[in-house]
């Protein structure tokens, strides 16, 4: 079991930056790869960027290429733009699906709650 909790979100500007913090406990020696994803209201969860956990190579959205930074226990995101407004969730994997399907919640079984990103234009 792995238990994850998200922080650092809140109110910023556009142009603003944020660190989100992805706290993990329980066994997370058995995650091969921690993403994050994002939901916006009436929108579907979508992916944001995944890193695998041995050999740390990135993988990002278009969307925010350039501006995000995915680190093993955080997100860092910077130029923040009001359509980054969301909900944004760290995820793992445990069962190497990530390798399959990176950008798909199906390929994460372990999730946080959410932390709040809002950005005001």
């Amino acid at each position: 079991q792995v238990q994850l909790e998200e922080s650092g979100g809140g109110l910023v500007q556009a142009g603003d930056s944020l660190r989100l913090s992805c706290t993990a406990s329980g066994h997370t020696s058995i995650a091969y790869a921690m993403a994050w994803f994002r939901q916006a209201p009436g929108k579907e969860r979508e992916f944001v960027a995944t890193i695998h956990w041995s050999g740390g190579s990135t993988s990002y959205a278009d969307s925010v290429k350039g501006r995000f930074t995915i680190s093993r226990n955080s997100l860092q995101m910077n130029n923040l733009k009001p359509e980054d407004t969301a909900v944004y969730y760290c995820a793992v994997d445990s069962r190497g699906l990530f390798r399959i399907r990176p950008n798909s919640t199906a390929a994460y079984n372990y999730w946080g709650r959410g932390t709040q990103v809002t950005v005001s234009s």
